[in-house]
């Protein structure tokens, strides 16, 4: 792919490149040649200049929830998304909440209902 992601021809495809905050996200759509990757997407999509903290180069990359390597070739309508590293691993946050006898998901806060007395 040119660095020139800006000029559209006949052969161009439609993708949009994604990145999420706690508290706040961006979708960025753009149409790149044929044949453009992954990291090619992210950086014509110049995203990482709206997150101070984002190294785009570095960071795991997927469409559509499916985890991806930087040199795969989009199609179009793909959505490519930056992953951010994980703050935990989760098996270990389940083994800590099964030692203190918890679950992860919905109700996890909540206790079991009683049940009704036999009067």
């Amino acid at each position: 792919m040119s660095d020139d992601a800006a000029s559209h021809g006949p052969d161009d495809i439609a993708v949009e490149v994604a990145y999420a905050l706690p508290e706040r996200q961006a979708l960025i759509a753009i149409r790149v040649p044929v044949g453009t990757t992954a990291l090619e997407a992210v950086r014509a999509s110049r995203i990482a200049e709206a997150f101070e903290d984002l190294d785009a180069e570095a960071a795991p990359l997927g469409v559509f929830g499916r985890r991806v390597e930087a040199d795969e070739v989009l199609r179009d309508g793909d959505r490519v998304e930056i992953y951010r590293p994980l703050t935990a691993d989760p098996k270990e946050v389940r083994r800590q909440l099964a030692r203190l006898g918890k679950t992860m998901g919905k109700g996890r806060d909540q206790a079991a209902p009683s049940k009704p007395s036999g009067n």
